[in-house]
């Protein structure tokens, strides 16, 4: 296909909500574009996923390939850049691209996900997918017998550490903070346990291994002594940032810098839909991602066969 600007329907973001939205809209015979930085998104951070139907045990890296191997069977156009700005005249969207480029659509899906918090120390790259993990829900089970380390004091790193605490023989849940943040009940339970160790007022140094992780080098602020906790896995549970910032002008969002979507994956813009991790949907998970995206693109065609065609669109084809 021709890599014209103008198309029926423009997809923001590769990972398992726009892939899925690219089928659903290809399987309509809709005119779509995918933009995206990657293919894959977050899928990419799991080293093992055995929640997805289907696979009872299969990589994130391979889950992604068979999503991409499914797209590119259709008539879909791929362009990577990075979006940087999505503004609407009239009934037609514009999207402009980091790099100057602009794009045209009359309906939109915004599946960009999000962005993890990375801590920023030696070895977190190199281990990422190798004992590194940034979900807690999808890796867990696959450390089970193993020591652990949970870096975040808030409810993400709270919930990661009551889930690793059932499985895993020690659990060290490590907070830069002098206290502990999330909710006094979950913390309560975590303090509870026999097999937990906290360590607040502690900052992350340095994550060791060899093919796999081994080890966290932890520093404590107060006396600046640094150790070293023998560890499998490492849970960075610092939080995740929404890849939303291109539309903050367009369409209003959360608190949280998600956008506010219906159960249809329509956000408050005509012919501007959204879904997965973005969005203010709760459950951030590949198979909830999948279907938000096969809700968007049904949404698009419904709102492309339904609103009329503008006559300066017509003489653009």
């Amino acid at each position: 296909m021709t890599n014209k600007p103008e198309r029926e329907l423009i997809i923001i973001g590769a990972g398992p909500a726009g892939m899925t939205a690219a089928v659903y809209a290809a399987r309509k015979q809709l005119d779509t574009l995918v933009l995206t930085k990657d293919i894959g998104g977050q899928a990419l951070w799991s080293s093992d996923i055995e929640n997805y139907l289907g696979f009872t045990f299969i990589t994130g890296a391979d889950l992604v390939r068979r999503f991409e191997e499914h797209v590119r069977s259709f008539a879909v156009s791929v362009e990577y850049a990075a979006v940087a700005k999505v503004s609407r005249n009239g009934d037609i969207f514009e999207v402009l691209t980091e790099d100057n480029r602009r794009f045209f659509s009359r309906a939109l899906i915004v599946s960009s996900g999000k962005s993890p918090r990375m801590l920023g120390v030696p070895g977190e790259k190199e281990f990422a997918g190798r004992g590194v993990t940034y979900c807690a829900t999808c890796d867990a089970p696959l450390f089970t017998g193993k020591n652990v380390a949970v870096v975040g004091g808030g409810n993400s790193g709270l919930d990661a550490a009551v889930q690793l605490m059932r499985i895993c023989p020690r659990v060290y849940l490590i907070e830069v903070a002098d206290r502990l943040r999330g909710d006094e009940a979950i913390q309560d339970r975590v303090r509870r346990a026999e097999n937990v160790t906290i360590l607040t007022g502690t900052t992350v140094k340095e994550i060791r291994g060899n093919n796999f992780v081994r080890s966290v080098v932890v520093q404590d602020i107060r006396t600046n002594e640094i150790s070293e906790l023998e560890v499998e896995g490492v849970f960075v549970e610092i939080g995740l940032s929404p890849n939303s910032g291109f539309v903050k002008e367009l369409v209003k969002l959360n608190k949280w810098g998600e956008i506010p979507v219906d159960c249809g994956a329509r956000t408050s813009i005509p012919g501007l839909f959204a879904a997965g991790d973005v969005t203010d949907v709760p459950q951030k998970q590949i198979i909830c991602a999948a279907g938000d995206g096969a809700k968007a693109a049904l949404g698009a065609y419904s709102y492309l066969v339904r609103v009329p065609v503008p006559t300066d669109w017509l003489k653009s084809q």
